[in-house]
């Protein structure tokens, strides 16, 4: 009895058979737990509530993410915003009860310039779609997104892209080619096109003739039509012209 009583805990005893099982010291590793990375936080602010309560499941329900607050109305969101640690994205109807989301977004940019915005509607008109977008928005949704989509636009934007519907990015590509402006027809010849072409290459009048194998009063009358008809007096004027406008 004496014995085992001097020899200590039978667990820990190298090399002895005591009650329990014998571990050898090398086998004990302190071992540091994984720390768990912070879930990506997303507010909702979405006034129909079936909807409300199916995104916010949907967002508690997916791996590495959490829905930590949601809201009725733009106001009640900024009111938290200015008190409560500020989410990572934000989700936002844009048709809600007084403040929409589109003049939601704008504070938002002011109070947590850091938090994406992404706008989920059912709205996709262009007005709404132009000044979203122009208003900061991270990406525009339509409702009938499914639930994968969503969570991954989500990621999307905080990884810094700006995901769309297909139907709105289309949408938004025509309104920005509507935006461009017109190339002006200034009613250049083909001949003299291809001399302006040269002259903004570098060519002297000489080397255009050469090149487009012309004669040289012929290049030399298709430069004055070409300073006439792009309203220039020099050759500097005329291929500062043609660069800025891409006319060549």
């Amino acid at each position: 009895m004496a014995d085992i009583e001097n020899a200590g805990p039978p667990s820990l005893r190298m090399g002895e058979r005591g009650i329990g099982c014998v571990i050898p010291f090398t086998s004990l590793r302190m071992t540091t737990p994984k720390p768990e990375s912070a879930p990506l936080t997303v507010w909702l602010v979405e006034d129909y509530a079936p909807f409300r309560n199916t995104v916010s499941r949907l967002l508690n329900g997916t791996e590495g993410m959490a829905c930590t607050h949601i809201f009725a109305t733009a106001e009640d969101a900024l009111r938290s915003l200015k008190t409560q640690t500020k989410p990572r994205a934000i989700l936002v109807d844009v048709g809600l009860p007084g403040m929409n989301g589109i003049e939601f977004l704008t504070k938002v940019r002011e109070l947590a310039p850091d938090t994406r915005v992404i706008i989920l509607t059912a709205f996709e008109d262009d007005d709404k779609v132009f000044r979203a977008i122009c208003a900061g928005a991270a990406g525009y949704l339509l409702k009938s997104a499914d639930a994968a989509r969503i969570t991954e636009a989500i990621r999307e934007a905080e990884a810094g892209g700006a995901p769309m519907t297909p139907s709105i990015a289309r949408r938004v590509l025509e309104m920005f080619s509507r935006m461009a402006p017109a190339k002006t027809d200034y009613g250049l010849s083909d001949r003299e096109k291809l001399v302006l072409e040269k002259m903004v290459e570098g060519l002297t009048k000489k080397e255009i003739a050469n090149v487009l194998d012309m004669n040289f009063h012929t290049v030399d009358a298709a430069l004055r039509s070409i300073y006439t008809k792009l309203e220039v007096n020099t050759r500097t004027g005329a291929v500062a012209k043609a660069l800025k406008e891409k006319l060549v």
